[in-house]
């Protein structure tokens, strides 16, 4: 939710005052979906766990309970791997927006001639990078 974020412009004719900018873009659905799904699948793997130890027997005599614990296995394993790239690419969107040319771009006062404008800094995003990997 990007468009929560403000960042101050600076005003060049009137050095006292700095204009409120805020950024564009809501990509939390894929964040979102990527976090529930983990949720689900641990949730999962513990009502697996119990019913592979507590009720082993169960587990053996009934032919369904095996193949059925592998389909919903396989529905897990296929959502996790369009949940990571969904991830993927919504942090690349949130890069992009983030992203101090494009900030500078969206900058009025940074359009005139014979203005310089440049960052400070570059944002970190190697921790959001090890995040898709994962």
């Amino acid at each position: 939710r990007l468009y929560q974020i403000s960042f101050g412009m600076p005003n060049c004719e009137d050095e006292s005052e700095a204009r409120t900018l805020y950024l564009v873009g809501d990509f939390s659905a894929p964040a979102e979906f990527f976090v529930t799904l983990g949720v689900f699948s641990f949730l999962y793997s513990m009502a697996a766990l119990v019913l592979y130890l507590r009720f082993h027997s169960l587990y053996t005599e009934n032919t369904k309970l095996p193949f059925t614990d592998f389909c919903v296995t396989v529905c897990f394993a296929f959502f996790w791997l369009v949940a990571a790239a969904a991830w993927g690419k919504g942090l690349s969107d949130v890069k992009a927006a983030t992203r101090p040319s494009t900030l500078i771009s969206s900058m009025g006062v940074c359009q005139g001639e014979g203005v310089l404008c440049n960052a400070g800094t570059t944002p970190a995003m190697g921790l959001a990078n090890i995040s898709v990997v994962r």
